[in-house]
């Protein structure tokens, strides 16, 4: 998902409430969101070990890349291509989450 699409979904479902619940929509989905940036991080630094994959709620995956060491380096090289996509996937969900939670 890149950032336009991301940027666009997320704000139809931000003004799908009514004024009144936006802020306490935006201040639940601010808890729950993933930083992209972090995802970068976590791929760059524990890459290996699958770390990033957790974090954006991927365990099955980052568990097979831990059992892999990453599969050689090369699935954390391709990583670095597509977790921000993966991070914004993500954050679309929580959102839609924190969306039905509240209706």
């Amino acid at each position: 998902m890149n950032r336009r699409a991301y940027m666009a979904e997320l704000q139809e479902i931000t003004f799908s409430f009514p004024e009144e619940k936006r802020r306490q929509f935006m201040s639940v989905f601010l808890e729950r969101e993933k930083n992209p940036v972090v995802s970068y991080g976590l791929n760059a630094w524990l890459g290996f070990f699958g770390a990033e994959l957790f974090y954006v709620g991927k365990p099955l995956l980052g568990v097979l890349k831990l059992i892999t060491f990453g599969g050689g380096g090369i699935w954390t090289l391709i990583n670095y291509f597509i977790i921000g996509d993966m991070t914004r996937a993500a954050n679309i969900e929580a959102a839609r989450e924190v969306k039905l939670s509240m209706q």
